[in-house]
């Protein structure tokens, strides 16, 4: 196997951080979570995604010199599936404090440029508001690339199956599937018809993440905490999915890599134009 043509932030010393900085690279970071995705899944499954993307993104980057990967965050904002054996959460203050200060600690280290890859909707509040934070206290160019946000390849998995595989359905078992085959429990791949398949039958604008949205714990989504289809999935489409993502976020990555920083100004202008 080739090796990366990224660096990892862990294996650095301080001067290599000290060159990264002067080549003003990106600092990537991975977002993940660990909490229950069913039986078929394991727990691992949102950090497994968001650390596979992160990697293969910066495999396709114009300029891997000017990348660098950080340690991926595991635990973050799991409230949501709390009552399940073996989910690990955050406090929100606690999530948002921990994300704010390694972002911070990557600014001190002269990088100002941070994309964060959220594969966990969890987290999504969490990152939106570190995001703001870390651009108001450090001038950062902190950009939110939340993978579940990102537009699936034409066809890859039916639209139904989009909107309402929320948990452990199509998508995240067949990435699961391209990325770790090995934890996927196959003999417990099911149809797993939830709250937000219902919603979408009977055309309700009230849903989990529907037009009027709720606070939900997964447990209201259904009794094994999943929503989706997950005997639509294969590897084939995982490795599909999986191309796909990563070449927006390469993207992404280069589109940060090449922002015009001035752009963020220090104060308000006294007169704008």
């Amino acid at each position: 196997m080739n090796p990366p043509a990224f660096l990892n932030w862990q294996h650095c010393t301080p001067r290599d951080i000290r060159a990264l900085a002067a080549r003003d690279a990106v600092a990537v970071l991975p977002l993940g979570a660990i909490e229950q995705h069913g039986e078929h899944l394991p727990l691992s499954t949102d950090l497994d995604i968001a650390s596979g993307l992160s990697e293969a993104a910066l495999q396709a980057i114009a300029d891997p010199a000017r990348a660098v990967l950080l340690p991926a965050m595991a635990v973050a904002l799991s409230t949501e599936h709390a009552d399940f054996a073996g989910t690990l959460t955050l406090q929100p203050d606690t999530a948002l404090a921990t994300l704010v200060q390694v972002g911070l600690s990557v600014a001190r280290a002269g990088l100002r440029r941070l994309v964060m890859v959220n594969a966990h909707g969890g987290n999504k509040s969490v990152v939106d508001l570190a995001a703001l934070e870390l651009r108001a206290r450090a001038r950062m160019l902190a950009v939110r690339a939340h993978t579940f946000r990102l537009p699936p390849p034409d066809d890859a998995i039916a639209g139904e199956e989009l909107r309402c595989g929320l948990h452990g359905g199509a998508l995240e078992t067949s990435l699961m599937l391209h990325f770790a085959p090995e934890r996927v429990r196959r003999d417990a791949i099911d149809h797993f018809e939830a709250l937000p398949e219902r919603a979408a039958r009977e055309g309700s604008l009230l849903a989990p993440e529907g037009v009027a949205a709720f606070g939900w714990m997964a447990q209201d989504l259904h009794p094994l905490g999943v929503a989706g289809n997950a005997r639509l999935a294969d590897a084939d489409t995982g490795r599909r999915l999986a191309g796909h993502f990563a070449a927006q976020l390469a993207r992404i990555i280069d589109e940060a890599a090449g922002f015009d920083m001035s752009r963020l100004r220090d104060r308000a202008p006294l007169d704008p134009p």
